[in-house]
């Protein structure tokens, strides 16, 4: 099978924009204006990126800075399939500050072009389903916690689990529990918590 279909949807009120794409093309060197994170979900591709050469093949995850050069090329015959997710930059400028205020690394990019991970791979499939699903559901808080938990993956730092703020946590839980049908932010729950959208999710 070869061919060449793309489709892009960009959804209002959340800085993401959605990207379906089956395709035997090579691309040529270009960059983007955002985050991008990615899932291969078939074939396989080659392409360049901020630190290297690197191969995707599927159920990889792939991910692109803001400016960061970048190709790309299928691997064998036929089309490779890839789902993204472009995020404005700012969306994701919060979301590493919130985490380097948790006592992390204060991370400016994307470490790796290319993750294995099923566990990421999971994450990522429960976030574009949610972006997908926000203009029907509006599950944000969904998304956000996602997202935040996915970024975990694609950073280079660990945040040891001993260190979670437990206690705090607990009064964002209470704040669900007394209204658990009302609409919620992540951002809410955090300053209710008095803690970071990153170290309330990981409380969590």
């Amino acid at each position: 099978m070869t061919g060449h279909a793309f489709k892009i949807q960009r959804i209002p009120g959340l800085g993401v924009e959605i990207v379906e794409a089956d395709s035997d093309r090579t691309f040529a060197r270009h960059m983007h204006e955002h985050f991008g994170i990615g899932l291969l979900v078939r074939g396989a591709q080659r392409s360049a990126s901020g630190r290297g050469q690197v191969e995707a093949t599927a159920g990889d995850l792939i991910s692109v800075n803001p400016a960061e050069v970048h190709d790309g090329a299928p691997i064998g015959d036929g089309t490779r399939r890839w789902q993204m997710l472009y995020f404005d930059p700012p969306l994701i400028a919060q979301a590493l500050k919130d985490m380097a205020n948790d006592g992390g690394v204060c991370a400016q990019e994307f470490a790796y072009p290319v993750l294995q991970s099923p566990r990421a791979a999971e994450l990522f499939r429960t976030l574009y389903q949610a972006v997908a699903q926000a203009e029907e559901f509006g599950d944000h808080l969904k998304i956000e916690e996602t997202l935040v938990l996915l970024l975990g993956h694609l950073l280079d730092r660990s945040i040891p689990v001993s260190s979670l703020p437990e206690v705090a946590a607990n009064r964002a839980k209470a704040l669900i529990d007394d209204d658990p049908q009302s609409s919620m932010s992540l951002a809410l729950l955090a300053r209710e918590a008095d803690l970071s959208r990153f170290q309330l999710v990981r409380a969590f």
